[in-house]
């Protein structure tokens, strides 16, 4: 069968698309931006790409008309205030685009919406479905609470709270229960309910066995990494407050956070396990779920992260619009080294930054994201999703890859962090050499104030980075 799947560059898409090309299906990949997504060399010659942008109806057209099912995987969160109404539009374009095909059965993933006072987030998520079910095909929706995997923000924020704080204080909201499920069980019941024609135009609540508060969530995390933690919870936290509390101790962007933080103080405990039943799946529980990320993680086999996409930035652009440096009204600093072996510089190339550093001055690294953070953007904890390997769209501390060309020899990274300006840092390969550079655009006069304030550290920054990259040593 010919499906379409929706979002397939994001955290779900990316760990769908492999399993449903093992099950035999011909699965089209619906992208916005094409040099985001870089799926694996053994999936290349057996799906198709089109680039679409669900906000153009224009590019909609892309869309094959043959297709038999699709996956609408793609959500905007805390990619604007008004994600709200961009979601809508978004669902609403995407079905007048999929009524002109072939479609059969589409598959929606979705929140979990039992109450009756929902979250913006929320809220968006239902309006979403309902807009959907006015298509002309037949529609399932699965809806998720906290799901739990390698790379997945919930994990994440809770895995950063755990391992930073011996201490919380926190906001009452940790009392609220859920039911979180593993990010294997969420692949299982997608790939399952497709084209079931027990599932057609219903909505099922999906699950793990256990229903627990956020504090026993934190508390069991921390004794898996054998980590003692007292929580206290305080009934004056705000949240605004709980906010900025989530922001400044986490990877999280802040509009990530207050999309969070109010969907927190509302429950999302599955009504039935009917959909169980109907696919025969039986959900693990949390312990299993967390100790098969952190196996993961600890295997360098995260194969997406939440931190890649565009709202661990609070920024949405496409990759092509920067992968050309300007030059004219550009501030360069340009250095360059002969190196003593190519691969050993292209292997340091590509782990830089994240828990290996940036080769020299770590603690100002550190200390420029602080300040980044202070500023309300990303700082420095995103880190990178895996040690060795780059991709186009990877966030990368508060850097986002451009390009990644590991023959080719160049990697090129844009700031994400806040400044007057915008900045590149590039590596690139020629000859037996290796040129970096930085390249600062200023905006105004504080722009260009800000280049002359920070020149005198680039010198001993830059200069050392680039000095310990073309060093020859062992990187293992």
């Amino acid at each position: 069968m010919r499906l379409l799947l929706t979002g397939a560059s994001g955290y779900i898409g990316k760990r769908l698309l492999p399993v449903l090309v093992e099950s035999g299906h011909e699965v089209i990949c619906c992208v916005r931006d094409l040099k985001r997504f870089t799926p694996p060399e053994s999936l290349k010659s057996k799906i198709i790409i089109v680039q679409a942008d669900l906000l153009d109806k224009t590019s909609l057209e892309n869309i094959p008309k043959d297709i038999d099912g699709a996956y609408y995987l793609v959500h905007s969160m805390s990619a604007s205030s008004d994600y709200q109404s961009l979601e809508q539009e978004s669902a609403i374009n995407f079905r007048n685009a999929i009524n002109q095909t072939s479609v059969q059965h589409v598959v929606y993933l979705s929140g979990i919406v039992n109450e009756s006072a929902l979250s913006k987030h929320l809220t968006s998520r239902k309006n979403v479905e309902i807009e959907l079910s006015k298509g002309n095909y037949n529609l399932t929706t699965l809806r998720a609470g906290i799901i739990i995997g390698s790379g997945s923000a919930s994990f994440e924020i809770m895995r950063d709270l755990v391992e930073k704080l011996p201490i919380m204080i926190t906001p009452k909201w940790l009392k609220t229960r859920c039911q979180p499920i593993g990010i294997s069980d969420v692949i299982k019941f997608l790939s399952k309910t497709i084209f079931n024609p027990k599932t057609f135009n219903k909505d099922f609540d999906i699950g793990g066995s256990d229903i627990l508060s956020y504090k026993d969530m934190l508390l069991k995390l921390g004794q898996k990494r054998n980590l003692k933690r007292i929580i206290f919870i305080v009934p004056v936290m705000t949240p605004k407050l709980s906010s900025y509390w989530l922001y400044f101790v986490t990877s999280t962007s802040y509009k990530l956070a207050i999309a969070l933080v109010n969907s927190m103080k509302i429950e999302v405990i599955c009504r039935n396990d009917e959909i169980n039943k109907i696919l025969d799946i039986e959900p693990i529980n949390y312990q299993t779920a967390i100790e098969r990320a952190f196996s993961k993680i600890e295997r360098n086999e995260v194969v997406s992260s939440w931190k890649d996409a565009f709202i661990s930035s609070d920024s949405s652009f496409n990759i092509s619009e920067f992968i050309q440096v300007p030059s004219f009204g550009c501030f360069k600093d340009i250095k360059k080294n002969i190196y003593s072996d190519r691969d050993a510089c292209i292997d340091k190339i590509w782990r830089i930054g994240g828990e290996n550093g940036w080769y020299v001055g770590n603690w100002l690294w550190r200390f420029r994201g602080f300040l980044d953070k202070l500023a309300g953007g990303v700082g420095l904890r995103r880190g990178r999703t895996s040690e060795n390997t780059l991709n186009a769209g990877d966030a990368l501390d508060f850097w986002r890859v451009l390009y990644a060309d590991k023959n080719e020899g160049r990697l090129l990274l844009f700031a994400e962090m806040k400044l007057p300006g915008e900045a590149w840092l590039e590596f690139r390969i020629v000859d037996n050499k290796l040129i970096q550079t930085a390249t600062f655009r200023p905006l105004g006069l504080i722009g260009r104030l800000y280049w002359y304030a920070v020149l005198p550290f680039h010198g001993f920054i830059f200069k050392g980075m680039l000095q310990n990259l073309t060093k020859h040593n062992d990187v293992s």
